[in-house]
């Protein structure tokens, strides 16, 4: 994972979804293979998940990667 400014702005919709499923952090971290460091910095938006990380997250939520992250201009469909 990587720093990444356009993943800013994705933060949010994870973290709703997250909190909608109330699914913790250690939850979702567990599910998908990866610490709950790493889902707080990717709610944040201080990493970009890879694809296969933003993959998981997306099937865990019940979503798509493009539900979630975009690389455009930082904005959230």
């Amino acid at each position: 994972m990587v720093p990444h400014e356009s993943i800013t702005a994705a933060a949010s919709p994870v973290r709703e979804r997250r909190k909608e499923r109330r699914i913790t952090q250690a939850e979702l971290a567990e599910q998908v293979g990866v610490s709950r460091q790493t889902i707080i910095a990717v709610e944040q938006g201080d990493y970009a998940p890879s694809v296969y990380l933003a993959l998981r997250i997306a099937r865990v939520l019940g979503g798509t990667v493009e539900e979630f992250f975009t690389e455009e201009t930082g904005d959230v469909r």
